[in-house]
């Protein structure tokens, strides 16, 4: 889905993005997108992990639907916001930008940029199991802090807005469990 050029653009968060969006935008909504899934599938040595120790972040792994937010950006601050997100989210060019039709809360469907797993990449995790992903989780630190601390703020968050993701919330409880 090519987005094209001109007008207002949307984009798709469903992890940091939602509580800490860091560029200013017109509208926020609860969404939907469908065909891929929050996910621990990609080891960080930039921002929660390092090359020695690295971590893991979130990603849109393929499968199923993820609930998350999308913010409709103004085409006069696109060029900007755009920039801004291609600095914050690939440090490592860890995704794939696309297009994907999210669905709004309240009606509607509005195409999004959404930074997908590139599962072609070095970084690329996959699917490891709860507790693999609990001790690369667990004592990883980055340049933006502790790992525990982005998943516990993810749970936090997502619990905010009304989210309750069991897998994320089983994980906290395995990474807390291994910091004991």
């Amino acid at each position: 889905m090519d987005q094209g050029s001109g007008g207002d653009r949307w984009v798709f968060g469903y992890g940091s993005l939602m509580w800490r969006p860091g560029f200013p935008f017109v509208d926020r909504k609860g969404a939907v997108l469908h065909g891929r899934r929050r996910a621990f599938c990609i080891y960080s040595v930039h921002h929660r992990g390092t090359y020695e120790r690295p971590g893991l972040v979130l990603g849109l792994a393929p499968g199923g639907a993820v609930r998350g937010a999308a913010y409709r950006v103004a085409e006069a601050d696109w060029p900007e916001v755009y920039a801004y997100l291609r600095e914050r989210e690939q440090p490592t060019e860890t995704y794939v930008e696309a297009w994907r039709e999210v669905a709004l809360d309240g009606g509607g469907r509005e195409p999004a940029l959404v930074f997908l797993s590139d599962k072609g990449h070095p970084q690329w995790a996959g699917a490891l199991s709860l507790e693999r992903q609990a001790e690369l989780i667990s004592g990883a630190v980055g340049l933006s802090g502790r790992n525990e601390d982005y998943l516990s703020d993810l749970v936090v968050h997502l619990r905010a807005e009304g989210i309750r993701d069991e897998g994320m919330e089983r994980l906290l409880t395995l990474v807390e469990g291994e910091g004991r």
